[in-house]
């Protein structure tokens, strides 16, 4: 078992040892070297101490990802304060919600993106833009002394870094609300630690890394990956604050000589749309999770850019990341096979997969599908107050993922579904991916793109009934449904022709998946009349 990482002083030795090289960039025009990232963080800390009351726990951040966001976060975490990273791309009844829960006194921020992301925080905005100028000559001078002169053990001391243990509240992170409610999930200095740890083993990363930081720091994913791993590890990172921006994205990716992009797959189906060819050129290792990463994304984004992206697999309780397939330029030669496609890779280190009966709980044996549970290092401390619902998904220090999985003899998992987009329909379980897979190829959805999404309402005579909300398509609906049978689709798992019903545009989440629950109201709302009461 590796020993526990404590982010803080990692991050020290990491800034400190980058010296005058490139650390972190963004979009904006900030260019950072580790000396300078750890003088702006110190200066931050030193203004935050001020401006926060003394037993005030839990800070908002409602900011893109961009170098001032990675400050601030950064700068909270050396206070051993709990960063909470609000989603600004959701309502601003959910944004409330999530303030509320968290009990946020202060949330840092600007007018400026605020209004642009037609969002409100009241009076517990802290501005970002004006704590800088709040920077005294003395913060200034203790900030640059301490990053460059002060013995790094000496400023662990001055710093109180000595009292953050492993396992030390580091951020609380909410779901995205895609299937319910928003929850706040409490993750440990070690749980994001342990994914960091997994990612250098399984990417190796050097000095030589350049990161391109696409994703927002509400999402774990981006949190972990993005953000925590170049600040305590070797790599350098860029941000840009809109990962759907194709062209910046090439840019930044152009002219920094990226060699990691972590993305979903919906923005990669973006980029091969996008992005001139040669501004991947310096790319090594690819990466899309958060949904499926279908084949055809693969081909077109290595036809385009020659690196077939690789699929890793997580989940918000789990920090994110629970296995990755790894990249065919980072595989150590002799080493087994580390990547399998069309599985989600093997569990990274510390972190143990076990499936199980849907119903009656029974471990299976490898090759069948049932229940995925995860035990590890990775696995939260828990939902932010609500202990009933932690005590639902984590027993005996295994969490249950919802997904529907197997495992191979060589220890690879596949995901073959999700437990809510299951339907039992006449007894059986029907499973929506493989209906969605069916209708996008026969509707001619080229590169992964969606022009059709399944989800159910309930019916009075076989429990539930498959629906289908579809992009405007000039094609007769009754001759989809007979070339699904010829696609070989199982008479129940074909939609009628009156269950499906036409959209401007397919329900997604900031993140880029799909989003379930406005999926799930449409449903009832156009459905309504036809369902069972």
């Amino acid at each position: 078992m590796s020993l526990p990482m404590i982010l803080q002083r990692r991050l020290l030795r990491a800034c400190r040892g980058a010296g005058a090289r490139l650390k972190m960039a963004d979009s904006l025009g900030t260019r950072l070297t580790g000396r300078q990232l750890l003088m702006r963080i110190l200066a931050a800390r030193s203004v935050l101490q001020r401006v926060l009351d003394p037993d005030e726990t839990m800070v908002g951040v409602l900011l893109p990802p961009t170098a001032g966001a990675a400050v601030v976060n950064a700068a909270l975490a050396l206070m051993g304060r709990v960063a909470v990273n609000l989603n600004y791309t959701t309502s601003q009844a959910i944004l409330d919600t999530c303030i509320e829960r968290a009990r946020l006194r202060h949330v840092v921020s600007s007018p400026a993106f605020l209004a642009r992301v037609k969002l409100a925080v009241g009076d517990r905005l802290l501005d970002a833009g004006g704590l800088r100028t709040q920077l005294t000559a003395f913060d200034k001078l203790a900030a640059a002394f301490h990053a460059t002169v002060t013995p790094v053990p000496l400023l662990e001391k001055l710093l109180h870094l000595d009292r953050i243990g492993p396992d030390d509240v580091l951020t609380v992170i909410f779901t995205s609300g895609s299937t319910g409610d928003p929850k706040g999930v409490v993750l440990t200095v070690e749980n994001v630690g342990s994914n960091v740890r997994a990612i250098d083993a399984l990417l190796h990363l050097s000095a030589a890394d350049v990161a391109l930081g696409v994703l927002p720091f509400f999402h774990s994913y981006g949190y972990t990956t993005t953000l925590w791993t170049p600040l305590t590890l070797e790599p350098a990172v860029v941000y840009h604050t809109d990962p759907r921006d194709g062209q910046t994205v090439g840019r930044l990716a152009r002219e920094y000589h990226a060699t990691i992009l972590m993305a979903t797959p919906t923005f990669l189906r973006i980029y091969i749309r996008r992005t001139p060819a040669e501004d991947f050129s310096t790319l090594e290792a690819v990466f899309g999770a958060a949904e499926k990463l279908t084949t055809d994304v693969c081909d077109g984004f290595e036809r385009q850019f020659g690196v077939r992206p690789s699929e890793a697999y997580g989940a918000t309780e789990l920090s994110p990341l629970v296995a990755a397939n790894v990249p065919p330029a980072r595989h150590v030669p002799g080493r087994p096979v580390d990547a399998r496609e069309g599985s989600v890779g093997k569990p990274i280190l510390g972190c143990r997969a076990r499936i199980t009966d849907r119903d009656t709980g029974r471990e299976l044996p490898v090759g069948q599908d049932g229940l995925l549970w995860i035990a590890g290092p990775n696995v939260m401390r828990g939902y932010l107050d609500r202990p009933d619902l932690t005590a639902k998904v984590v027993v005996g220090g295994w969490y249950c993922t919802g997904d529907v999985a197997r495992l191979d003899a060589d220890g690879f998992i596949t995901i073959t579904g999700r437990e809510s987009r299951f339907s039992k329909i006449g007894g059986e379980m029907v499973p929506h991916l493989s209906v969605e897979e069916a209708l996008n190829a026969e509707l001619g959805a080229a590169d992964g793109e969606l022009a059709a999404v399944v989800t159910a309402v309930p019916d009075a005579k076989k429990g539930e009934r498959l629906v289908v909300f579809h992009l405007p398509t000039g094609r007769d609906l009754q001759e989809v449904c007979r070339r699904l049978a010829d696609r070989g689709l199982p008479n129940l798992y074909i939609p009628a022709p009156d269950s499906f019903a036409e959209i401007d545009e397919i329900p997604v989440l900031g993140s880029g998946k799909l989003d379930l629950r406005k999926l799930s109201s449409l449903a009832r709302e156009r459905f309504a009349n036809e369902a069972a009461p």
